[in-house]
């Protein structure tokens, strides 16, 4: 609960700031790209978590990871590093993008499938989507072979299940049920 406080209270902060500089969009990709980093990186994911290091040296390789970075997110993350949260960084700017997508009302879903979406079906269920939650829609796509076929939708709190290895389920339970 108190790393969700916090979160908040930067990640609202660096948005306020965002908008004042009129860098949004810029701020916005960089905390996209830096959670892509993190969440697929074990070795920052401990450098994050680290007590051992210093803070300094936390700094100096941050600015080499994120020398592309606009200024403001650099500065961010020095400051965060310094302020000793750097631990939360990947919380803090989840929480960011969250606040991002609620101001520009943007609507993730969550896709996954057993093989992946081609161009034309990742068109189609963005428009799909977009008219029924009447927002633009950001689709993060997941991939699990175990579906065999169909696809699993989630928007918000709803989840949409219609593969193949949930229908096998169901009728497994149901042959098990029955009695002769």
């Amino acid at each position: 609960m108190q790393n969700t406080k916090l979160a908040n209270r930067y990640s609202k902060a660096l948005l306020d700031l965002a908008l004042e500089q009129n860098v949004l969009d810029e701020v916005y990709s960089n905390m996209k790209q830096l959670t892509m980093m993190v969440d697929e990186n074990r070795e920052l994911q401990l450098l994050l978590k680290s007590p051992i290091v210093k803070a300094d040296k936390k700094i100096a390789i941050f600015s080499e990871l994120f020398a592309a970075f606009h200024k403001l997110s650099k500065d961010f993350v020095t400051l965060i590093t310094k302020n000793r949260r750097d631990s939360d960084l990947n919380i803090i700017a989840k929480e960011f993008i969250s606040l991002y997508s609620d101001y520009k009302n943007i609507q993730q879903i969550v896709v996954t499938t057993a093989t992946g979406l081609d161009d034309t079906l990742r068109a189609k269920l963005k428009e799909l989507t977009s008219k029924a939650t009447n927002s633009e829609v950001d689709i993060i796509e997941k991939t699990n072979p175990a579906l065999i076929g169909g696809f699993v939708l989630r928007i918000g709190d709803n989840q949409f299940d219609t593969s193949i290895a949930t229908k096998i389920r169901k009728v497994k339970r149901e042959l098990v049920t029955y009695k002769l």
